[in-house]
């Protein structure tokens, strides 16, 4: 069956899935997805949508931790939504610093144009985009992306700043964003 860009859900992972640290998520003890996350994932999957992941993970470049880590991370991610009955088909992440200069790193649309190039898809105009950082909305906009700001993580201080977010939908948490979709509320 082949992927439509419209039916494509791309996460930002710290702050959106699990609990976001400003001391970065450096062990598999330290990620804490919040309480409805994992169910949200879940629901999108069965309801016919590609969940892909798009994270910026400058902790591996600043030496706190290493792709080792990272990995058994998102091996547990997986895990966790598998056991809900989803399926994320791919997750994309950035080990730079800020400034390694590489073309990955959100805001730009590196990771993004990743997920698109693994899931053979020539474009993800009118895909969802869901972080909550303006990097997030940044790398999503310049991709065509429907652009969703969750409050959690660090999105509530992003909403009150409320700079480069007018084409963006805002919801509580993922789950609230889930709802929201699969009821058609959305578009």
């Amino acid at each position: 069956m082949p992927t439509y860009p419209q039916k494509l859900v791309i996460l930002d992972r710290d702050g959106v899935i699990n609990q976001d640290s400003d001391a970065y998520i450096k062990s598999l003890d330290e990620w804490i997805p919040y309480p409805d996350s994992i169910a949200a994932i879940a629901r999108l999957s069965q309801s016919g949508y590609i969940v892909a992941i798009a994270t910026n993970q400058s902790g591996i470049a600043r030496g706190y931790y290493d792709e080792t880590v990272l990995a058994k991370i998102h091996a547990r991610l997986k895990t966790l939504v598998e056991a809900a009955g989803g399926r994320i088909a791919h997750i994309a992440y950035c080990p730079h610093g800020p400034d390694d200069k590489c073309t990955c790193r959100k805001p730009l649309p590196g990771l993004l144009h990743d997920i698109q190039r693994v899931l053979g898809l020539s474009s993800l105009s009118g895909s969802w985009m869901v972080g909550d950082s303006l990097r997030d909305l940044q790398a999503g906009h310049a991709c065509g992306c429907r652009l969703v700001l969750v409050k959690t993580g660090k999105g509530a201080q992003t909403a009150q700043k409320d700079l480069g977010l007018n084409n963006a939908l805002i919801c509580t948490n993922l789950k609230d964003f889930t709802d929201n979709l699969l009821a058609g509320r959305l578009g």
